[in-house]
């Protein structure tokens, strides 16, 4: 399984309208991609508009496939409520409880 973190900052206030484009606009393009798994998005507790969204993709290759067809369209998107560009960051899951992933069986 691969991992992709995606670090944003909403521009001050528009932390509810980020939220409200991840759920109705970004989500459902994910679910549609070939080796989507799952999505989940963390609030930062201190930093109220800080968002990491972590996808969770079958293989590096459905996630890269996604990255090359959606990502441009989906960061102008989310362009005007966001301080910055957002940060991409990739990793390969070792282990997660919800979906039966031990170290060594990982994609």
């Amino acid at each position: 399984m691969f991992a992709r973190v995606v670090e944003c900052q909403s521009k001050v206030g528009r932390i509810d309208q980020v939220g409200n484009k991840l759920e109705n606009d970004v989500l459902p393009i994910l679910q549609k991609q070939p080796g989507f798994v799952d999505f989940l998005t963390l609030s930062d507790k201190i930093n109220p508009e800080r968002l990491v969204c972590i996808s969770l993709w079958t293989s590096r290759g459905d996630a890269e496939e996604y990255h090359r067809q959606h990502y441009d369209t989906i960061t102008d998107m989310l362009k005007p409520v966001l301080e910055s560009p957002p940060t991409l960051k990739t990793f390969i899951v070792s282990a997660s409880t919800a979906h039966h992933i031990a170290v060594g069986r990982a994609a």
